[in-house]
């Protein structure tokens, strides 16, 4: 295949054919690279002549595109693309509004500039003020049947944010992974009854939000299958965080109450609890032997009776639509193929007339087990029930954020969401990350990404969607790796991270997409934006509105020798010192990632190892310097790093050291609270270490009756409120 062919239709497919590596040098992209994401994508690769006649046909304009996004400080103008000789005494306009409102015109009088002459398009500008929304624009042309027509939406130029953070209040708060919470009530993982718990407490003690890990469903059926990061699905929720003792069926089931109370269950839940590392298997056994209970009771007590309850749950089934749908059957025929093969991690390796949504043995399955995926449908009833208790306990106490959820990058492609002939997901492809310093390998996330093309010929319907999901019940979203919506690291499946290439999204209309529901929702946006970053995107998202992410282990500057001091962050940022990828201040401080690291292999260049050791002692000493100048250090701390260890009044003074900083939003880590060593995940690893497992050292009821901590919590209220005064 000819190089120009090649290169011509990877830029009419916005699939860059180099890239700026993280040495700052310029990599090319492999011809096989481009061939094989072209053939992901659609394009018909077989010769040159096939690829150009492909990319033609994909790329052909329609007469009015199927979308357009408009903010609100540009002009409405709308461009459609006709042959020279069409008239536009033809045409009429009629616009339908979300709100209701219709508004109507002729082509002929609102002519913006006709460039047919030159291959352009006709363009038309609409005379109305839109308010924001979804709004339908039909475009008719006498004597033909069907008009043309378009989703157009209006949207702000800034995402949301709450009065607070307008009036430069600087919160705090911790990021929790939600099942590593430990209580004596729990069954073996924390869940959203535990949560209540921590949002009480936290809001006692002057904090504004909690964050979330992840929440998105899993795999009930496979529950060792436990990365927060690769869910089954990312528009449903996590079904093991039911606090199933919470649930309005459990006190109302004598069958549930007499199997819990059995000396066996009881046995086996005191277990689960002491353990160290969540047992997820036991856990989801345990829960799902009650849960089927609960539904039969509720059926009985309210479906059948058509109670106010029973019709909430059947109002809550048809706003779900398809997707729940799809989630509920996907999981029940999973536990119906689990019971005969344990083996069937996923839709891959079912039974070939199951492996699509669509087939006709999954449609005959859904007429045949309507109660089993009823039970599932119900079980994200609850789950999603009590999520929104624990936002609007968060509001009642006075948190000005509550909740903030976190969006996975990507989903599983084993999972419900893949599951389907209707998804814009691209399963020949996986997306991930170029090598840099730390993975000369890249990394291969094994995720499968949005096709561009597809989401625009639907109106972004699934954004849209994956939006309103995770915005609901919270008052801010953490979206992973927000740099996706600019570009990302797409792989050819099967192959390395090495022989990837980035592939550009439509990034205004997502980010006016993204500002919109944000607003609908009340929900503002941070935009976790680590690693390479492109300069186009920085400008971007801050115009956006969108906090960055500022972790203080990687905001270095060789200018000032060392740490750049959190009073100079931007205030549109979140700052913490640690993140779930990261070890903790405590392992970080003794190298325990480093060392821990050696023993599971992943260094094998000593010399690389050693230097990175040598990196730590360096950055350890410019931390010192940094908290010492700005009068952080605490009496008695030695100023060389290599004879100060990590210890509470060391780590008490780093969480004051980023929170006297000028960042809107400051996270703690519960970890670094109680000087913990083992991260909860560490990069790069699979089944080498017990990943999205540990838990907390402690239960809460014991982190709350201690006086150090309950000191800390209060001394990071008043250095919070102190900047906030600064700012002002």
């Amino acid at each position: 295949m000819k190089e120009s062919a090649l290169k011509t239709v990877a830029q009419m497919a916005n699939l860059a054919d180099r890239y700026i590596s993280a040495w700052g040098s310029e990599a090319a992209v492999p011809d096989s690279t481009l061939h094989d994401l072209l053939t992901s994508l659609g394009y018909d690769t077989r010769n040159d002549e096939a690829l150009l006649a492909s990319a033609e046909k994909k790329h052909k304009a329609d007469v009015l595109a199927p979308v357009q996004v408009v903010q609100e400080n540009e002009p409405v103008e709308i461009a459609l693309h006709l042959g020279i000789s069409a008239r536009e005494s033809d045409f009429s306009w009629r616009l339908e509004t979300e709100q209701g409102e219709c508004f109507e015109g002729y082509l002929q009088s609102q002519i913006v500039r006709d460039e047919r002459s030159n291959g352009g398009p006709l363009v038309f500008s609409l005379p109305c003020s839109l308010p924001w929304g979804y709004h339908r624009l039909s475009v008719i042309r006498k004597r033909r049947k069907a008009p043309y027509q378009m989703t157009l939406i209006m949207a702000p130029t800034q995402c949301y944010k709450q009065p607070e953070l307008d009036q430069h209040k600087k919160m705090w708060g911790p990021s929790i992974q939600l099942y590593t919470l430990r209580t004596p009530h729990n069954w073996g993982i924390g869940d959203f009854g535990d949560l209540k718990q921590l949002v009480s407490e936290l809001a006692s003690r002057g904090a504004d939000f909690v964050g979330l890990n992840p929440i998105h469903a899993l795999f009930p059926a496979n529950p060792e299958a436990a990365s927060p990061y690769s869910p089954s699905s990312r528009r449903w929720l996590n079904l093991l965080y039911i606090d199933v003792s919470n649930v309005r069926e459990f006190c109302l089931s004598a069958r549930a109450q007499q199997l819990v109370g059995s000396a066996e269950f009881q046995r086996r839940l005191q277990a689960v609890r002491d353990t160290h590392w969540v047992d997820y298997s036991e856990v989801a056994a345990l829960k799902m032997a009650v849960l089927p209970l609960l539904f039969q009771e509720f059926k009985q007590r309210e479906l059948l009776q058509q109670t106010r309850r029973g019709r909430a749950f059947l109002d809550f089934i048809e706003q779900g639509g398809e997707s729940l749908k799809q989630q509920a059957t996907f999981d029940a025929l999973h536990q119906y193929l689990r019971a005969d093969d344990p083996h069937a991690w996923g839709w891959p390796v079912f039974p070939e007339k199951y492996r699509r949504y669509e087939n006709a043995a999954t449609q005959a399955f859904i007429e045949q087990h309507s109660d089993d995926i009823q039970l599932y449908m119900y079980l994200q009833w609850i789950a999603e029930g009590q999520m929104e208790e624990v936002q609007a306990i968060a509001e009642e106490q006075g948190m000005s954020l509550g909740l903030y959820r976190d969006l996975a990058v990507g989903v599983s492609d084993a999972g419900s969401e893949t599951w389907s002939d209707n998804s814009p997901l691209v399963l020949d492809a996986s997306i991930g990350a170029p090598p840099d310093v730390l993975g000369p390998r890249g990394q291969n996330w094994g995720l499968p990404p949005f096709d561009p093309q597809a989401l625009q010929h639907t109106g972004y319907h699934a954004y849209i969607e994956l939006l309103r999901a995770n915005m609901r019940h919270c008052g801010a979203l953490r979206i992973d790796h927000v740099l996706g919506l600019l570009r990302l690291w797409w792989i050819p499946k099967g192959k390395n991270a090495t022989e990837g290439a980035y592939l550009y999204y439509p990034v205004k209309d997502m980010l006016a997409i993204l500002a919109l529901e944000s607003h609908r929702h009340q929900c503002s946006v941070i935009g976790e934006d680590l690693g390479t970053v492109p300069d186009e995107i920085g400008a971007l998202l801050a115009d956006a509105g969108v906090h960055s992410y500022k972790v203080f282990f990687f905001e270095t500057s060789e200018e000032d020798g060392g740490f750049i001091s959190p009073a100079h962050y931007t205030e549109q940022a979140m700052a913490t010192l640690a993140t779930h990828d990261m070890p903790t201040i405590r392992g970080f401080w003794h190298c325990d990632d480093l060392k821990l690291g050696q023993e599971l292999g992943l260094y094998p260049d000593e010399a690389q190892l050693q230097q990175l050791f040598d990196d730590r002692l360096k950055a350890k000493q410019g931390i010192l310097d940094s908290v010492s100048w700005h009068g952080m250090l605490p009496d008695g701390v030695g100023a060389d790093a290599r004879y100060v260890p990590m210890d509470g009044h060391l780590c008490r003074a780093l969480q004051l050291h980023v929170a006297a900083g000028q960042s809107a939003l400051l996270s703690v880590q519960l970890e670094d609270w109680l000087e913990m060593e083992k991260p909860v995940n560490i990069p790069g690893t699979v089944d080498e270490y017990p990943n999205w497992r540990r838990k907390l050292s402690v239960s809460l009821e014991v982190l709350f009756s201690r006086d150090d901590l309950n000191q800390l919590a209060r001394d990071l209220s008043r250095v919070r409120m102190q900047a906030s005064r600064q700012t002002v």
